[in-house]
């Protein structure tokens, strides 16, 4: 069994796990991060079970599964593995995450960090986020590790005595996520003379209040965003995340992993801004109709806004049969 010391107990209470007794699925690689997922979760008082993904990317994957099965063994909690195939290529950070994802059970609990929470701001706003992506990812249950620095994780696992495992791949400058992290957060902390993490962290957090009442003010102003006029009517920040929330719904855009549309989800990317606004534009009238990615198309009739999904690709048709012979007793009968 693992003994759990005080460091862990005092950073419990800055967690926002689920009440003791949930049943939580926890997704953990091996690294400190995860593993102190854990030990936190447990020692929450929830039925954990540990997921590990097997991406089949690293030679010692396997090891790295043995791993997450001995620390949830002494930790009292369940274990199952799945394996995922990615292929190499472009966009190889996203398209395992995506991989990843889609083996994992629904809600379930990571152990992203202040300093994740950091770097995602920033990589999110050199993408040209708005204030959702700067909002980053929410506190709750699904990541109740947003208030620990990325320090304490590991001296939780080193309080419990568990060994974890390096992922390499966090030091390939090839990945902006890893550039974010020893380049520019490094050069922020140098220009301000302080730590950016907690500022950071915070700008998320005011961040997602303002999106989160938009989002309701914008369910209340626009209920329904098929209805033209009312689109057309609502002032531009609400009618713009009414069209969002609408296109996510029908999964009209791409997924988390940056593939084209395929099924509704809430891990689906927002359309890109200009398409938010050139569907207002067919909103109000200005145009009678737009493409979006994916081949989708959005037009307006009869007052109502109608998004129409790329039409599947013609296959060639069957060649025709070859004629059937007729031997000499059937041409007899």
């Amino acid at each position: 069994m693992v003994v759990v010391g005080d460091l862990a107990g005092d950073l419990l209470r800055r967690c926002t796990f689920p009440p003791a007794g949930s049943v939580l699925a926890c997704a953990v690689s091996g690294g400190p991060d995860s593993l102190a997922l854990l030990v936190l979760s447990t020692l929450a008082g929830c039925r954990v079970t540990a997921v590990q993904v097997d991406h089949g990317l690293r030679e010692r994957s396997a090891e790295e599964a043995d791993l997450v099965a001995a620390a949830a063994g002494k930790l009292g909690a369940g274990f199952r593995s799945e394996r995922v195939h990615v292929e190499p290529g472009p966009n190889l950070e996203a398209r395992a995450r995506a991989a990843r994802f889609a083996v994992l059970p629904p809600g379930v609990a990571t152990g992203h960090t202040m300093d994740d929470q950091a770097e995602t701001v920033l990589c999110n706003l050199l993408r040209g986020a708005g204030a959702d992506g700067i909002a980053g990812m929410r506190a709750g249950p699904q990541h109740p590790l947003l208030a620990l620095r990325r320090s304490e994780t590991r001296a939780v696992c080193v309080e419990a005595g568990l060994r974890w495992v390096e992922d390499p791949t966090n030091d390939d400058p090839r990945h902006l996520r890893n550039r974010v992290r020893h380049e520019l957060l490094p050069m922020c902390a140098e220009l301000a003379r302080r730590d950016p993490v907690p500022l950071l962290a915070r700008l998320a957090e005011l961040a997602a209040s303002d999106a989160e009442f938009l989002a309701d003010l914008a369910v209340e102003v626009v209920p329904d965003p098929t209805v033209a006029k009312d689109v057309a009517r609502a002032p531009e920040p609400l009618a713009g995340r009414a069209v969002r929330r609408w296109l996510r719904a029908l999964g009209a855009t791409p997924d988390s992993g940056g593939r084209p549309a395929a099924a509704p989800g809430t891990d689906r990317q927002p359309p890109s801004l200009a398409e938010v606004r050139r569907v207002l534009a067919v909103a109000s009238g200005r145009a009678v109709g737009t493409e979006l990615a994916g081949g989708w198309r959005v037009r307006r009739s009869a007052g109502r806004l109608i998004a129409t999904p790329p039409a599947a690709p013609r296959t060639a048709p069957a060649p025709p049969a070859a004629p059937r012979e007729i031997g000499a007793r059937g041409a007899g009968r």
